[in-house]
This record gives C-alpha cells, structure tokens and sequence, in this order.
C-alpha cells in the first residue's frame, strides 16, 4: 500500500537520528526510532499517519488535540521527541511578524476565550494567589507560591511605590498584585482586565480583604482609561496588544502617567528579531488553540515603540529563565490534577493545556521565546526621572 512505502520512507529517513520514540499504528504494526524510546505515539488512522510523515509541533500537536494521536510517556518527554522530529524533517517555521488588527471588541473576545475557561480550571495549576505570569525565583528550590510572592514585591520595588500614590494595574487578573500593593504599600489602586471570571473573583477578594476602599477592579480596556497615575505596571498583557498597536499602546501609557511617574511592562517577547513565531510550529499551534491574536514582538522592537511613545526605557531584565521555571511548575501541577481538569475542562480543552504547558516550559528552556521586564518613565526634561542613579535599591531590602 501506498501509506506503507511512506511509513517505510519516514523510518529509514530517521535512522541514525536515535529519537527515543516508539510508533504504534492502528493495525499493531510497531517501529522505534532508537534504542530506548520513553515516548510512544499511537497513530490511530491514515489521516493521523498524514501528520506524522511532515511532523511540527503544530501539526503533531493539532493531531494530538483532534484524538488522531494518543500518546504514552511523560509529557516533557513526548514534547522533546515532537521538537526533535520536527527539526530533523526541516520543518522550523519563522514566518515574518504579523501585524493584526486589534479592536475593543476582538480583543476582548480573545481574552474571554484564553481566560474565562473556569476559575476553579486556573485554581488547580496556579499557585494560591493564582498569579498567571512569570515568576521570580530566588533560588530554583523556591516553591511557586515563594516564587510568585518574589515576582510582585520586585516589580513594586522597582516602581518605587510608596503609600498613597495612585497605582494602575493593567490586565490585573485575579487581583494578586493589586491586593497586595494596597495591603503591604499602601497604594489607591485601580485593576483593569477584560475577563469576566477574572474581575468578578478579584472584586469578591478585595471586598473578602476589606480593601474596597483602595482597590477598584474594572471590566475595561486599557484604552478607556482616563485618569493620571504616579505608577503604571502591566504583567502578562503585552502578548494580547498587537504588533501594530505597540505605538498607541505606550503612548496611552504615557498619557496616563504622572509627571515624575515611573511605569514597568513584563510580558513575553520573541528571540527572533524578525518573527512573531516560535520555531517548528509553536507559535502556529498558540495561536489557533490558546492565544487567538496574540503577537509577541523582539525586545528590540519594544523598546524602539516605546522611545517613539514618549518612554525612556531606564531598565530592561530577561527573566527567560525564571519563566521556564514557571511553566515547569504549572505543567507538573497540571499533571498531578489532570483527572480534575479533562472533567472540568472536556477532553480536547485539557489536551491543549497540557501540550501548551509543556511546550512553554520548553520553549522557554529552548530561548524560543522570553520574558523581559522594562521599566521606563517619561523622555525628556530635568526631573523626568525619579529613580536613584543606580539599581541598588531595587535588592536593598
């Protein structure tokens, strides 16, 4: 048969290559592609063989989620054989960056399908505070929870705040950083977020800490804000913006601050300076299942928007690292939970997050992708910029 002579192609052109995987085809026939495998793939039908002979991680990935694939061995383990596979087939994909077209109502869709899942969904893998972003990890035996905690306190240290200025928290989630800049720095604080679940759970736990009256959650775009803040942060939100808006996004960042405000951005950027996409299919597979729109620009690109915004950039950290760490954490918990989350979530929305995890954690490792924080106050003119003349203070305590 014709599929047979394809299957036998795809064999022979793995040999010497030692992948640690073991095929299994609907009708028993079985052939490692190394000595040891870890990892088996049960091809379940020719449509599902159609995706291994030209294998990325978006068309194994996208098999997997279908059911046309099912697979044994942990899940670290079968994301590096896709990785392996995909690059020895060629199959690396850095496709130009795409400039979408974010409006209110897209964006907003978007975001109520990545984050209005369930609350009790996120509660399962995220920490107690429920913080869905990178982490800092003092030490790579810090827990999550420690880890988490790290995260805010540095970004509030690097802002500076200080009891009574008026923070501005946007795409503020559950409420952890806002919470706990009101709580332990005494700041007015304001939390947007576009999700539904999100601003409802972050509400009922500022009421539940008695914080009413210094913390204001709202269901609104970034773009709607009229007010002046001393402190300006985002965490996480970047992605959701839009290559083409980055400009707009900054300039409207800046219209919002203070004279004398310091603002900090953290969110994931991409290590290819001229691709949106992470390579063999990643970014392909993000998009279609986890983050509809989402765009991740170059650092480089980030901060050359952000000077034409009116933003001298005054600090710029890579937490690459402490991102895969972050994801190796959620991706463990989502594991140890799985049973908990295919019945909460259904069968092909748990097998999107578990791939989407695990290939996070490894992109992150792989420095497909990054994470940087940039802190940054406005350009021009004597007393623009409050902050010390070293970055001491931001590790003094």
């Amino acid at each position: 048969m014709f599929w047979q002579r394809r299957f036998d192609d795809f064999i022979a052109r793995q040999g010497g290559h030692d992948v640690p995987l073991r095929l299994r085809l609907w009708n028993g026939r079985e052939a490692a592609l190394g000595p040891s495998p870890r990892v088996t793939f049960e091809i379940k039908s020719i449509s599902a063989l159609r995706r291994l002979l030209r294998p990325s991680l978006a068309s194994l990935g996208q098999a997997y989620v279908d059911g046309l694939i099912d697979i044994e061995g942990t899940i670290d383990d079968v994301i590096a054989v896709a990785a392996r596979l995909s690059a020895h087939a060629g199959r690396q994909v850095r496709r130009a960056a795409r400039m979408m077209r974010h409006t209110r109502r897209v964006d907003a869709e978007a975001i109520a399908y990545h984050y209005d899942v369930s609350n009790d969904f996120y509660r399962l893998w995220l920490d107690e505070e429920m913080v869905y972003s990178c982490a800092y990890f003092r030490s790579p035996d810090d827990s999550l929870e420690q880890a988490q905690l790290a995260k805010i306190d540095h970004i509030l240290t690097k802002l500076r705040l200080a009891p009574g200025q008026r923070l501005l928290d946007i795409g503020c989630g559950w409420g952890a950083l806002a919470l706990r800049a009101a709580r332990d720095y005494g700041a007015s604080v304001v939390g947007i977020t576009l999700s539904q679940n999100q601003h409802d759970l972050a509400r009922a736990r500022v009421a539940e800490a008695g914080l009413a009256d210094r913390v204001d959650i709202r269901l609104q775009d970034y773009r709607d804000v009229s007010e002046k803040f001393d402190r300006i942060v985002s965490v996480g939100m970047l992605e959701h913006v839009g290559l083409k808006n980055l400009h707009g996004y900054f300039a409207k960042t800046r219209a919002l601050l203070a004279d004398g405000g310091v603002c900090l951005n953290h969110g994931i950027t991409s290590t290819d300076a001229d691709s949106a996409e992470a390579p063999f299919g990643g970014g392909e597979f993000i998009e279609r299942y986890v983050f509809p729109h989402g765009e991740l620009p170059h650092i480089g690109f980030l901060l050359k928007e952000m000077a034409a915004a009116g933003l001298e950039a005054t600090d710029v950290e890579n937490l690459r690292r402490h991102y895969a760490l972050t994801a190796r954490h959620w991706s463990r918990r989502f594991e140890r939970n799985g049973t908990q989350l295919r019945a909460l979530a259904g069968e092909k929305r748990y097998r999107i997050w578990r791939t989407y995890l695990a290939g996070c954690a490894y992109g992150f490792e792989q420095d497909w992708i990054s994470l940087h924080q940039v802190l940054a106050v406005k350009a021009g003119g004597p007393g623009a910029n409050p902050l010390p003349l070293t970055r001491d203070y931001m590790y003094a305590g």
